[in-house]
Parts: structure tokens; sequence; C-alpha cells
């Protein structure tokens, strides 16, 4: 892609010949029309200016009830349809017009024909006939929509025995990837950025908190306002509402969770998230978003993180580690600039999104934390990703930065460690092209300005860094001999390259070290007890237990022994070390530890760390374990993973349409080992979500439905 010579590829991939003068959500550096098969809307003749969301929760039915406003300026002439996104979980009861008077005479309400067809597994199109009246060349408009929404893929219903104090109920959204079109019609697509506001009327008692910029409330009314005064696209419109307790823990963040949560919450937070946040601000420029505050939800939230703007939705299993809850705060904080002010148009390159917030990620942390701290997690992760390669060969067209996906492929089922980590790669590829980390965060603080609050594709990203780069322009760096810009992108494959990560050898050569021993066939019992533990960080105790499991499977006295040394110090660990030597217990058939994996299913029941447990139970000898525990322990499960579960024990079919729909991680948790070729579970075992640590088996079992037409979500 030598200086982007033309022909050039579009974000659809197809060859352009007369280039448009301008791209919907850029500025001026798109090339076409943003091409999203992952909605039906007709997105691109309309310009969607605002929408306003006044809708009911009523718990005692599970449901939303209400309507929505848009305003809309026609930008394409003779258009006579208007196009939404939906699904079938969500009502249509009427649709509204309001049509501009004419010479003073006042504005008229008409109501407007529509019909809803089906478009794919995770969603409807919602067809409305406009009045001539109406479009008129960039007039605006507005649209009403009353409607009832339930239980769509958007939407979760926690009964109060789900929650964490089981005291009252609690509902929250989910919209990544395309499952807030079941929370309300809209323009579904990444390519499109609106301002937004919402009146929320709820039962006495319940908190409403939206990722809003702006919030008030009327207690005689029970009545939450909220606004966002940014343009966001649809799938970071979210909603909690629930027994929610607030804490300050800085000038500009608030942690908010339901009572017994709130303490330990603040206990780990206070003080950090202003400081990671000034960081951010040195590195990319000034935060955009005003607040910074976090929620943290039951063990039934199907992600472990959420970006939603100023609110990042987080699961409160992940209060147990400290490093993995750092991460991951400190990653949602980077998607303020990458993804949330800068988003992928399309999500066939997501990896805009996840590659450069892990890059961003892992710039914070080695200002705030060192370099060995920042290295060790990318090893640790890396790793994974080498793991995921290995499994799914060379050639696997997942691997790609550019996945190319036909319709009805459900975008959240592309999500994967290729997205984040070989994008991190390509982001640290261009990082050292730049020859200074501190002239490629000047670069980054450009792009950022530059683009805010607009979509982009590979394209523009790499225009703008070679436009700020002249020197790497004119040497062709975008042609360079194995490492061509193109390749990056279209290529199947582990990374090019990546950076060096020698300056984590203080931390990763120990485990290492350890690892050897341990895989010897007389292990050294006196050079083992060297290693201490307990002084060990929980990324490092982690990837030691993940190369167990590599390892696996071990011999019954090597299991014995690794049980004798480590098994009773492991249980006072975090959940994150505890379910991988659990998986090594299970992998490995060493029954004297079984009674360790009950008491983990019993007190988690998060789907990060049950399903990874019930597959390897299921995939070898312990099935009637798994049964047992199950119907022990499914009265505090979620239905969604109920179902998820039922489906590895009885090896049923897929979870029927509109269950739930598969999400992804952020960033993703990294899948231990894969279940050696003899453990192997059938391929009807399969969740509705992607298993977190069992991702890499279940991406060997997508990735030819992936690629053909009609494959969704399970």
């Amino acid at each position: 892609m030598a200086d982007f010579q033309r022909p050039t590829l579009c974000c659809c991939r197809k060859v352009l010949t007369v280039p448009s003068k301008s791209c919907e959500g850029g500025r001026g550096m798109g090339h076409c029309h943003r091409v999203d098969i992952a909605s039906a809307s007709n997105f691109h003749s309309f310009k969607l200016r605002h929408f306003h969301l006044d809708l009911r929760l009523n718990f005692a039915i599970k449901e939303m009830t209400g309507w929505q406003v848009l305003e809309l300026v026609p930008v394409q002439p003779g258009v006579q349809t208007l196009i939404l996104d939906t699904h079938p979980s969500l009502l249509i009861h009427s649709i509204d017009c309001k049509v501009p008077g004419t010479a003073g005479a006042p504005d008229t309400s008409l109501s407007l024909t529509y019909r809803v067809d089906p478009f794919t597994d995770y969603g409807s199109s919602l067809n409305i006939s406009l009045p001539a009246a109406v479009i008129r060349p960039h007039r605006a408009f507005q649209i009403t929509i009353r409607y009832t929404t339930t239980d769509g893929p958007a939407i979760w219903w926690l009964d109060a025995e789900l929650t964490c104090g089981q005291t009252r109920p609690l509902v929250f959204t989910q919209g990544h990837s395309v499952c807030n079109r079941s929370f309300f019609p809209c323009f579904d697509t990444p390519a499109v950025k609106s301002t937004y506001s919402a009146t929320i009327r709820v039962p006495e008692g319940v908190t409403v908190l939206m990722s809003a910029s702006r919030s008030a409330y009327s207690k005689r009314d029970r009545v939450f306002q909220f606004s966002m005064e940014f343009p966001v696209p649809a799938y970071l419109v979210a909603l909690v509402a629930g027994d929610l307790q607030p804490a300050d823990i800085g000038p500009r963040s608030r942690v908010w969770a339901e009572p017994c949560v709130l303490t330990c919450a603040v206990s780990k937070l206070g003080g950090s998230v202003e400081r990671w946040l000034g960081v951010a601000e040195g590195l990319f420029g000034p935060y955009v978003w005003g607040r910074y505050d976090i929620v943290f939800l039951p063990p039934s939230f199907p992600i472990v993180a959420m970006e939603n703007p100023c609110l990042t939705f987080i699961i409160s299993s992940i209060l147990e580690s400290r490093e993995f809850l750092l991460i991951d705060v400190i990653h949602e904080i980077a998607h303020g600039w990458f993804g949330n002010a800068v988003t992928n148009a399309t999500w066939e390159e997501m990896w805009l999104s996840e590659g450069l917030a892990t890059y961003a990620q892992r710039r914070i942390t080695t200002e705030a934390y060192g370099e060995a701290f920042t290295c060790l997690e990318t090893v640790f992760r890396l790793d994974a990703l080498h793991r995921q390669m290995r499994l799914l060969g060379d050639n696997n067209p997942v691997s790609k930065l550019q996945v190319k996906f036909e319709p009805g492929v459900n975008p959240s089922s592309l999500m994967n460690l290729f997205t984040y980590e070989k994008g991190f790669c390509f982001v640290s590829y261009l990082s050292q092209l730049s020859g200074d980390i501190k002239r490629f965060d000047s670069f980054l603080r450009a792009y950022i300005e530059q683009f805010k609050f607009s979509s982009v594709v590979a394209q523009d990203l790499l225009e703008f860094f070679l436009g700020f780069f002249p020197e790497l322009k004119e040497s062709c760096v975008s042609q360079r001999e194995g490492l061509e810009f193109e390749r990056w992108l279209n290529g199947c494959g582990p990374p090019l390259c990546e950076p060096d990560l020698s300056a984590g050898g203080v931390l990763t050569d120990p485990v290492q070290q350890l690892c050897e021993l341990w895989g010897s066939e007389t292990p050294d019992t006196q050079a083992i007890a060297t290693f201490d533990l307990t002084s060990w960080s929980t990324f490092q105790i982690v990837l030691f237990l993940d190369r167990l499991l590599d390892r696996s499977p071990l011999s019954h006295e090597v299991m014995t022994r690794l049980s004798c040394c480590y098994s009773a110090l492991l249980d006072g660990m975090n959940a994150e070390v505890q379910i991988r030597w659990l998986q090594i217990v299970v992998r490995n058939s060493f029954y004297p530890d079984l009674p360790r994996v009950r008491s983990f299913l019993h007190k988690h029941t998060s789907r990060m760390y049950t399903v990874p447990l019930y597959e390897d139970l299921c995939s070898g000898v312990m099935k009637y374990f798994a049964v047992e525990v199950f119907y022990q322990t499914q009265a505090r499960l979620h239905p969604n993973l109920c179902r998820t579960l039922q489906q590895i024990l009885y090896q049923t079919s897929a979870v029927p349409t509109g269950a739930a729909s598969p999400c992804c991680p952020h960033p993703p948790r990294p899948p231990p080992p894969p279940t050696p070729p003899h453990l192997e579970p059938s391929l009807c075992a399969t969740s509705t979500f992607p298993p977190e640590r069992a991702m890499d088996r279940q991406l060997e079992r997508e990735q030819v439905k992936r690629t053909k037409p009609g494959a969704g979500e399970e």
C-alpha cells in the first residue's frame, strides 16, 4: 500500500474507481461511504442529530415501555423510507411524524405506516414510510416511536436473588456490538454518532445511571433525566437501575455499587483512578468526557468490563484480583480516547478501537508502574495469542485485523485476542517506525484531535500517520518487505513482529525456570522449594499456571507433588489464580482436589469462571460430578448462564435465537491452553457466549460457520 496509491480498497474492500469527496463519519480523509453489513438501516440517507428516550421501567413484569423521538435530516434526495435496526423482542405500538407547517401554519402530527422485516438472527429492520412533506433536503424533522421492549439481547433483568446484595432486583443493558437494537430502534452502526437524552421513570428506591454527561433526579416524580452532550454511536448508550449507592474516589470519579460491594470497591480504587486519568491525559491529550465513573455489576454481567462513556460497567467479581482490576479499568479509561472519542466505522475493523486501546493501556501502565510490569502483562497475553494460533493454524481468517464476514454473522462472535493483541503489535510497530515513543505519543494526540467524535477506517489512521511522519512516507515504509501495511491488515497468522519485552525478564524468567523444573521427569523438590509464590504477582502466578496447563496431561506423581506444594496456598488467592489451578486438576483427573472444584463453583456464579470449568469437566470423565454441582447451584445462576451450562452438560443444540447475544470482554481474558485432543468436547458442547478462557476451543468450532451466510450467534 505504498503511499496509498490507487486503486485501493475501501472499508468494504471493493476497488474504488471514483473516490467521493467526503465520507460520513470522517473529516475529509475517507474515500467511500462506510459499509456496515451488520446494519439493516439506511443510515447514509439521513443525518441523526439527536434522539430522546422516555421509558418507564417495570421490574414486576421485566419490561421497559415508552417512546423514542429521533431528530433527523434527509441528506439524499428521493428517499421515502426510513429504515432502522430493531429486534423481535422490541414491539412497536405506533410511529408518528411531526410535519413542518407552511406559510406560518403550525406543525401537524401524522401517523405513519411501517413494517418490520427479518434481517438476521440478531435483529430485524424497521421500515417507516415517510410523507413527501417531510422529505425536504437538509431540513430537520422528528419521528416518534412508541414501543415496549422486554428481555432482548441488550437487556438483562436480574431478580433480587441474582444480585450481590440479594435484596432488590436490578436491570442493566449491554449494547456492544449490535445488541442495542433490542433496547431502542436505531442506526445500529458505529459509523453513526449523535447526542442523546433520556427520561427514565422508576419505582421508589431504584437508582438509575446512564452513560451520559449530565443527570438530574426528581424524587417527587421518581424520574431521572440524562443528557449526553457529545456524539456517541448507538452501542455506547447504556443504562443500569437498581439498589446502587455512590462514593467519590476522586475529583471527577465516583464508584457506584450495591451497598454490600461499595466499601470494597472504594478501598481497591480510591485515589488510583485520578492518577491513571492524569497519566493518560499527559500522553494523549485532555479527557473529553468530563466524568469517569464506574459501576460494579453482579456476576451475571456477561463480560468483564464495558467502556460506556462517563460510566464504565465492570463485573464485581474482578474486585478479587488487584492486578486484573487495575488492567481492566485502565483499559476502559484508554477507550475514552480510542474507541469512544474516535471509533472504528465498521465492526470489521474493531482493532482500531481495541488494538489502540490496548497500546494506550500499556503506555499508561508503563508510566505508572514501570516497563517490567507492562512487559509481564504483555507476555501473559501474547502467550495466549500464540496458543490460539497453534490451535487454529496460520491461515485461519479470524486472525486477520480486517476481518471479513458475510451478512448474518454476528460481529460479536468475531471479537478475539487477535483484535486486541495483533492490533497492539501493529500499533507498536508503527511506534517503532516513528523512532521515538514520545513522537508517537504526539502523533496519537494529533490523531485524536483530528478525528475526535468521528468514526474512521484503517486508511484514515494510516494516511494520517504517514502525513505526520513525511520521512516515513518518502521511504515507503508501508511497503517494507515482510512488514507491508496491507499484509498487517489482511494477512492471516500471528503478528509480523512483536515489541521487545526483555525488560520484563526480571519477572518472567523465574516463571519459566520454575516451569522447566516441573517439566523434568524427576522434579527437583529442593530447587522448586526456593521459589516463593507468595512473593509473586498475580500475573506471574497465572503465567506459571497457564504454562503448566500447556504441559498437560501431567503424571499422577507430578500432580500429587504440585498439589502438596501449591493447592492450599492457591486456595487463599484470587479467582483468576484459583480457576487455573482447578483446570489443571480437572484436565488431569486429579480426584484428591475435586472438593476444591465444588467449593469454587458454589462460590462463583460468573460466566467467566463457571463456563471454562464446566467445559473441562464435561470433556473428561467428570461429567456426573458437573451435573451434580450444577443442580446444587442453578438457583443462583442467571437463566442465560443456566442455558449455556445445560448445553455443555447435555450437549444440546444452540440456545434459541433472542435468548442472549454473545459479547466479548474488554479486554478479553486470555484463555488457558486448549484441552488436549483426548479431552476435547464434542462440537455440540458450545456456549451462548464465547467463554473467556475457552475461547480458543470456541474459535476452532466456529471458524467455518463465521464465514458462511446465515451464521450468527448461538
